[in-house]
């Protein structure tokens, strides 16, 4: 195990004892979550104040998009009010695909980071679908197509949208879920690692999908890819303390180098790619 390893192990496992406010460029590794939902029954106030006891520095994500409360930059602009000054990075995560057209740069920009995944898009046949909602999806009777669909629309994602991190990567419905490592061939890992490399795009190890596979997170490490370490938890109780990051960074011998940090504000995904209209 590497010493940035065993660091995040102790770090993790030490809890409040090595809890203390941390500064969030000195934070990396499984030591950051850099995508924590206010929702349910998890407030603003408690996020910060298990922030604190845990030592690990949030990401604070509003979300937007079609159908989405927030649909505009209004939305957006009420959100970093509420977020001034208070010790986590503000993050966007960017819905569906329309999003590109309902927000401008002026707005995204004032963000961290911003994300999306790939798991609302439109099929061949016109159907949009929401991978996370087993009825929106329906029946796969053809695996190997809707996998080959899947790829062809994360990798057009990464060529066109301007986003700084990949989130709840690799995830594929439940339907073919137990499937996932034969599906996940090593020539559909390639076409994701390769677009995410070129385009200068993070890969989240996701703590509620436990996603990635190691294998994923090995080739994308070979690649040059950089790792944020996040949750996409659905309220408190699934928050925790990144422990399948920790878990891939003992497993993927992942080094402090490997990892993402929020970009200067002339280097952001928003700055570097214009939004397709």
């Amino acid at each position: 195990m590497s010493l940035f390893g065993a660091f995040v192990c102790l770090a993790l496992i030490s809890g409040p004892a090595l809890a203390q406010p941390l500064r969030p460029g000195a934070a990396t590794g499984a030591m950051v979550d850099y995508h924590v939902h206010v929702k349910g029954d998890l407030t603003l106030e408690d996020a910060l104040r298990r922030s604190r006891e845990t030592g690990i520095y949030y990401g604070i994500v509003i979300n937007g998009g079609l159908n989405f409360p927030i649909n505009s930059d209004a939305g957006l602009e009420a959100f970093l009010g509420e977020m001034r000054g208070k010790p986590a990075f503000t993050a966007f995560q960017a819905e569906g695909r329309e999003w590109v057209r309902l927000f401008t740069k002026q707005a995204l920009e004032k963000f961290d980071y911003v994300f999306t995944d790939s798991m609302t898009w439109t099929d061949e046949n016109g159907k949009r679908m929401r991978l996370w909602i087993k009825a929106e999806v329906g029946v796969i009777a053809d695996p190997q197509t809707f996998m080959d669909t899947l790829v062809n629309r994360a990798t057009g994602i990464f060529d066109n949208e301007p986003i700084d991190i990949y989130v709840n990567p690799t995830f594929i419905p439940e339907q073919i879920a137990a499937d996932y490592d034969k599906l996940w061939t090593p020539e559909r890992m390639k076409k994701i690692v390769d677009g995410l490399a070129a385009n200068g795009i993070a890969m989240e190890i996701n703590n509620r999908y436990r996603i990635p596979s190691a294998a994923f997170i090995r080739l994308a490490k070979q690649s040059g890819v950089k790792f944020a370490c996040g949750t996409n938890n659905s309220g408190a109780a699934d928050l925790g303390r990144n422990e399948y990051c920790a878990e891939m960074i003992r497993e993927c011998d992942l080094r402090s180098q490997d990892f993402w940090s929020p970009p200067a504000d002339a280097k952001k995904a928003v700055h570097r790619k214009p939004l397709p209209r």
